[in-house]
């Protein structure tokens, strides 16, 4: 028989947090940091939408681009929440963010052309560049920047054949996040070598320090930004799957073309409750991100009681302290850590090679549950550091 399987799709490595998981769901008394999903329920008045819309007999398929109601509500709210203006035609909704970077990816991308991929970063950039056939280019981004993307790191990674700039911010692994400055420094180098940017802001709510500033709403970017954002982390609706894409139209019009064949339209159910999500969640929203803050707060003081480096976070949900100075590989001091105290944390290096020696904490679990895991970790450490006398 024949080979029945892609090589390239063999080639490329499964999730690094789904092979760290599996070993998770065989065991007893684990208390996982792990996992990046907000411990709230989706809003009940949210939930209510989508029972209505089921109770109306609205189960059919939409258009492929979305409700077109949806649309015009993401339009407001990226006015409103990030200052910058889009029209129905520049928006469409997608099953989850996920979907629209590979969609994003797919529609720009020739055979060779070059992602410029900022890391640690997501796990989906880089597969995705290689199921398209470009070559994705990373930068490491580094601690002592905060993990910020500097205009320097950026020129020096470019080459005649780079297209695209993944900006993924706030960020996930790291909770870094970049200001207006920032943002200005490396506007600069994109028009320069005519560069389009997938900003993937699914975070954006996320922030503790000032407001998020897309890129998008910089002179010039707009016209080649695809912005990414969705409903999973800023309204706790990861498993209502929707997410949306806006950009100009001649490139979202192509994206669209994928997602019709492959996709069709997203669920029609989760599109009726994100418009409720959109016109009544601000206060939802404000008051999760002040509990997130909390919990942040909280880890960052015990880090350093505990003699933990870890550089403040200001985004996302996640917290990226600096393991090295314990003399083991980030997979050996996970491992560790959850085969003898049951606390699963994700090995930096899940997110890049340059994760090595960090590990990722998702603080979207209680108060009392980060404590109890924390605790742990501290005895944990205590050991190694008698291992090492």
């Amino acid at each position: 028989m024949r080979e029945p399987l892609n090589k390239k799709v063999q080639e490329i490595q499964p999730s690094g947090i789904r092979k760290f998981f599996d070993i998770v769901s065989e065991m007893d008394d684990v208390l996982s940091l792990g996992v990046g999903e907000p411990d709230f329920d989706t809003p009940w008045h949210i939930r209510d939408e989508g029972i209505y819309s089921l109770e109306k007999g609205r189960t059919f398929y939409t258009s492929n681009s979305g409700l077109k109601e949806l649309r015009q509500e993401i339009c407001n709210y990226l006015e409103r929440r990030c200052h910058v203006s889009y029209n129905l035609e520049n928006v469409f909704i997608t099953v989850g963010g996920s979907e629209a970077i590979d969609l994003a990816i797919r529609a720009m991308i020739d055979p060779g052309d070059e992602v410029i991929i900022p890391q640690p970063c997501y796990v989906s950039y880089l597969p995705c560049t290689i199921l398209a056939d470009g070559v994705p280019v990373a930068i490491y981004l580094k601690e002592e920047n905060q993990f910020r993307l500097t205009a320097e790191e950026l020129e020096a990674a470019i080459t005649p054949k780079s297209k695209v700039l993944i900006l993924p911010f706030p960020n996930n692994p790291t909770g870094a996040i970049m200001s207006r400055e920032d943002l200005e420094a490396i506007r600069e180098v994109i028009l320069r070598h005519d560069l389009f940017v997938i900003s993937d802001e699914i975070y954006s709510e996320l922030t503790y320090s000032g407001e998020h500033v897309t890129i998008a709403s910089l002179p010039d970017m707009k016209e080649r930004t695809i912005l990414i954002n969705g409903f999973s982390k800023a309204y706790a609706m990861t498993g209502w799957r929707l997410g949306y894409a806006a950009a100009p139209k001649h490139i979202l019009d192509q994206m669209v073309k994928i997602h019709q064949f492959a996709i069709m339209c997203a669920p029609t159910t989760s599109q009726y409750a994100a418009i409720e999500a959109l016109r009544n969640g601000d206060r939802d929203v404000a008051k999760m991100r002040e509990s997130y803050d909390q919990r942040r707060r909280f880890l960052m003081t015990t880090f350093k009681e505990m003699g933990i480096d870890c550089f403040e976070p200001y985004g996302a949900f996640y917290v990226f302290p600096n393991i090295s100075r314990f003399g083991l590989s980030s997979d050996e001091f996970a491992t560790r850590l959850l085969q003898e105290e049951r606390v699963a944390v994700v090995p930096g290096t899940a997110f890049g090679d340059c994760g090595e020696g960090f590990l990722r904490i998702s603080y979207a679990y209680s108060l009392d549950a980060l404590k109890k895991a924390l605790e742990r970790m501290d005895r944990f450490i205590k050991k190694l550091e008698q291992e090492k006398a």
